[in-house]
């Protein structure tokens, strides 16, 4: 091969390589934007179009027959409109369009990249823009038109991204540099014939327009998703603290009216608790189990206070030095008292237990109450909701797991898994 075939061809593979990359890291997405779907269609094709010119590049030395060069050229032709299409297609689904809008653009589109395309065939008999003499390719004078869709359809992206306000500058420098960079190539190509200026100008959009837009718009939707989430947990904690602090005083209340030296104590107990507490409970972030075992410790004195030997305990607690989200398995240890124990006359008795594994750490809360239909969380009944709320927070803020196992008349037990 001569200079300009190395060159070309070296190009070629860059260009596949990059493609292939990025579209794996697409296809390997688990989900994926309608905007992503498209963008991956148009990187295979585009690494198709490489590899086609490479094989041409590769084998036109052995096959230099008239036919043969329009036939590859044309296809050429008809892939170069065939990209610029589905970068289209892109945009259009990338940016914030009305539905009617975007239909009637599609549909102008269409109409003429078809043109196009039909131009290219009648070529092959009526050479407008290219013909091959003696095994050569030969450029006409109006050449130049036949990259006339390509120009269309690149100041079609350029008006609907660079002029649009929804889109922000990052997006509209890397839409524009994809629609400058192959018109000057385009330009450039037809003063050093030969080599494959256009294809290395493609190579440098498509890094553009991945790294700039679809790579800054995926960091944007996880700060995104990340402030929803924080904004979601937040709105828990702000159910789940006053409701703790509420059932306390409550049991406060009662002990007054029973026992009020009993009463007395526990609300010094739980006004030193709030004390060394407070930061804990208008804290979102995680704290150790330590933490809140306290506040499972207070909950369960104040509530024997009040039920004597209708409520025991038993704490089995083998490793306490990790990371739980705060107030998540306290209000699975009240869910057990109030919708358990308390609902059998006799009562009964719950058990704590925490243990280790060596890929997670596992906290059970069970009981021999009354137990439950598990369907019920799935259906979202009201009384669940607080077990519900507990699992996202597990879920969402641990990537962790909580199982629940119950019976009617024979208990319940929730076993929550976080993964180290």
């Amino acid at each position: 091969m001569d200079g300009k075939s190395i060159f070309n061809a070296t190009i070629c593979i860059i260009g596949i390589a990059f493609l292939l990359i990025h579209s794996f890291d697409l296809i390997l997405k688990k989900e994926k934007r309608g905007d992503e779907k498209n963008l991956l269609i148009f990187f295979i094709f585009t690494a198709v179009h490489f590899a086609t010119y490479l094989a041409f590049t590769i084998i036109k030395v052995n096959y230099t027959s008239d036919n043969f060069i329009k036939a590859f050229y044309t296809v050429f032709y008809i892939f170069n409109n065939i990209e610029a299409a589905l970068l289209f297609v892109y945009t259009v689904s990338y940016i914030s369009l009305k539905k009617k809008t975007r239909n009637i653009l599609l549909i102008v589109n269409t109409a003429f990249f078809l043109t196009f395309v039909i131009l290219d065939i009648i070529n092959l008999f009526y050479p407008m823009f290219f013909k091959a003499e003696g095994g050569m390719y030969i450029r006409t004078n109006t050449m130049i038109f036949s990259q006339g869709y390509q120009f269309i359809a690149f100041a079609m992206v350029f008006v609907l991204t660079v002029f649009n306000k929804k889109t922000i500058m990052n997006e509209k420098i890397a839409f524009s540099i994809y629609c400058l960079l192959p018109v000057v190539a385009i330009i450039l190509q037809n003063v050093f014939a030969g080599y494959a200026i256009a294809y290395l100008s493609i190579i440098i959009a498509i890094e553009i327009l991945f790294l700039f837009v679809n790579v800054k718009k995926n960091s944007l939707l996880l700060e995104e998703a990340k402030r929803t989430k924080e904004a979601e947990i937040k709105i828990m904690m702000s159910q789940i603290q006053p409701h703790f602090i509420y059932n306390t005083l409550a049991s406060i209340s009662t002990l007054i009216k029973l026992d009020p030296d009993k009463a007395q104590t526990a609300l010094d107990d739980f006004t030193e608790y709030l004390r060394l507490n407070l930061s804990t409970l208008t804290d979102t972030g995680l704290i150790f189990f330590s933490d809140e075992l306290k506040h499972i410790e207070t909950y369960i004195s104040l509530e024997k206070m009040r039920f004597n030997e209708r409520l025991n305990v038993v704490y089995d607690i083998q490793v306490r030095d990790f990371l739980v989200p705060p107030l998540s398995i306290q209000p699975i240890v009240e869910n057990a008292v109030k919708h358990g124990i308390l609902q059998k006359v006799e009562g009964g008795t719950i058990t704590l237990r925490t243990y280790e594994h060596n890929n997670s750490y596992i906290i059970e809360v069970s009981d021999d109450g009354v137990g439950f239909d598990p369907a019920g969380l799935k259906r979202g009944d009201s009384k669940h909701i607080g077990l519900n709320n507990v699992k996202y927070r597990i879920s969402t803020m641990s990537h962790g797991e909580m199982k629940i196992k119950s019976a009617l008349n024979k208990g319940t037990k929730i076993t929550v898994i976080l993964y180290k």
